[in-house]
């Protein structure tokens, strides 16, 4: 069968985790609209009788301000150096400048299919026809395959590409398990997107989530979560008035999370304070990162 490692890079809100998910045909990596949404290196185990594709969603490619963003580069770095094939996504609409430029950085060894993702948004044909040109024409690009991972368009067409760059080989992975990473973790992930979604401009960079009690009962799971903030006042917007928000937080995490376990789940969440938690090696430690 064919079997190896396809690791996923780009800029901040390319369309990484989008992509993973629909190559996965499942709901793996957290998604929102806002840039450097994913911190961890994200592995999905999509197995048929056929393949065994070990696919890697990394975080968005940028200039680390702090030790968290030191730690996220730190996974891109890793997953540069076991890829079987890169997949090097940009968004179809933007000018190839700055993708280019981090592309060229990047000096991946593995075989590289550009992706230009998000063909569903392009207004302009040429402006598309050209940009396949000038990737198609760098060292680094084998080949280049246009998608839209939202609508799911080209992503066929795209795993048969990748395929036929894999080495034949046995499984890493034996049963039917869709990751190596925890329960707990897709569970912390999913209260996090929530945060994404409900809060505004930079508090939910300032904000991660650490699962503190994960118990199967009988007819439900009870889950015991912890928001972590770095300020007073962004404890009290996550609460919101009369604990408003953090209701409505956990209203729509738990519908998440009950969907991806397939179980009844009691979700509670508190908000504790740790003051620059970012720089801190011991709190990006006890927090997972």
């Amino acid at each position: 069968m064919k079997v190896g490692f396809v690791n996923i890079f780009g800029k901040p809100n390319a369309g990484k985790s989008t992509l993973l998910n629909a190559l996965m045909g499942e709901k793996m990596a957290i998604v929102s609209h806002k840039v450097q949404t994913t911190r961890h290196r994200i592995k999905a185990i999509l197995t048929s009788k056929d393949y065994q594709v070990i696919l890697s969603d990394t975080p968005g490619i940028i200039d680390p301000k702090y030790k968290l963003h030191e730690k996220m580069m730190q996974a891109v770095k890793g997953s540069l150096e076991d890829a079987d094939v890169a997949l090097l996504i940009a968004d179809a609409r933007e000018s190839v400048d700055e993708s280019h430029a981090i592309f060229q950085q990047l000096k991946l060894k593995a075989p590289v299919i550009v992706v230009l993702n998000k063909i569903d948004a392009v207004k302009d044909e040429e402006a598309l026809k050209a940009s396949k040109e000038f990737y198609a024409a760098q060292p680094y690009c084998k080949e280049v395959v246009s998608i839209s991972a939202l609508k799911k368009q080209g992503v066929e067409e795209l795993l048969q590409r990748i395929l036929s760059y894999l080495p034949e080989g046995h499984p890493f992975y034996e049963g039917d398990d869709l990751s190596d990473m925890p329960t707990k973790f897709f569970v912390s992930e999913l209260i996090r997107e929530k945060i994404f979604q409900l809060y505004q401009e930079e508090l939910p960079y300032h904000a991660t989530v650490l699962i503190q009690e994960f118990k199967e009962k009988t007819t439900l799971i009870k889950i015991r979560a912890d928001i972590i903030v770095h300020r007073e006042t962004q404890k009290g917007i996550i609460l919101g008035e009369g604990g408003s928000m953090i209701k409505q937080l956990g209203t729509l995490a738990r519908k998440d999370i009950e969907e991806f376990l397939g179980s009844k789940v009691f979700l509670e969440l508190y908000v504790k304070v740790r003051p620059k938690w970012r720089d801190s090696d011991l709190f990006l430690k006890e927090y997972g990162y």
